[in-house]
């Protein structure tokens, strides 16, 4: 029986790269966030419901999600933001659904996101998987990654999203990326033991 295993971690921690290596072992990895942001520029019925909610000025002229426009209406609007949640969360969820049976087959299942709540709680996840990461390296990542951010503007992320405290409290297991523990032999450590875990199921 098939395990479902997410991934989660702070901007900047490396919970991409980990998501690679579990693809190189030919594990199936949904990219929740990714596939958000898909949902928003392609599927018809967000659109139209993103427009009602936050006007025509969403999406570009040439109809990409304009994703600093929503961001400055939802950033302090808080029953905006949640009915913005309430649009393109089910239709993650759907998708979701849709990508587990369609990789039924698979011995265990990655989804990585960086919001999660604790195996068990409001999701099918069985164990749930925190990389984690010194906020120095996290923030030079990201600005290598991103040129046109500053470090302020890093900061303002990192402020937002939940505590390395609260991540821990999630974690069932938690990978190191801090650029001197070695992160293959974590990453097949913990591949071994899930594929143990879904023989046993």
């Amino acid at each position: 029986m098939k395990v479902n295993i997410g991934v989660t971690g702070g901007i900047g921690s490396g919970k991409s790269i980990v998501c690679k290596l579990f693809s190189c072992l030919e594990i199936p990895v949904y990219d929740a966030d990714t596939r958000a942001k898909w949902l928003t520029n392609h599927d018809v019925t967000i659109r139209k419901a993103v427009v009602e909610l936050l006007g025509a000025e969403s999406y570009t002229e040439s109809g990409e999600y304009n994703r600093s426009y929503v961001s400055s209406r939802v950033f302090k609007n808080p029953d905006l933001l949640k009915n913005l949640n309430a649009i393109i969360h089910p239709a993650v969820g759907k998708d979701t659904a849709d990508w587990l049976t369609r990789n039924s087959e698979s011995p265990y299942l990655i989804k990585e996101a960086a919001l999660m709540n604790k195996a068990g709680v409001n999701n099918n996840l069985d164990y749930v998987i925190v990389v984690q990461a010194p906020i120095a390296l996290r923030i030079q990542r990201v600005k290598n990654r991103d040129e046109n951010r500053s470090e302020e503007e890093i900061r303002a992320i990192i402020a937002r999203q939940i505590s390395e405290e609260e991540r821990e409290a999630i974690a069932d297991f938690t990978i190191n990326n801090d650029e001197n523990a070695a992160l293959i032999p974590q990453v097949l450590h913990l591949h071994q033991l899930f594929l143990q875990i879904a023989g046993a199921k």
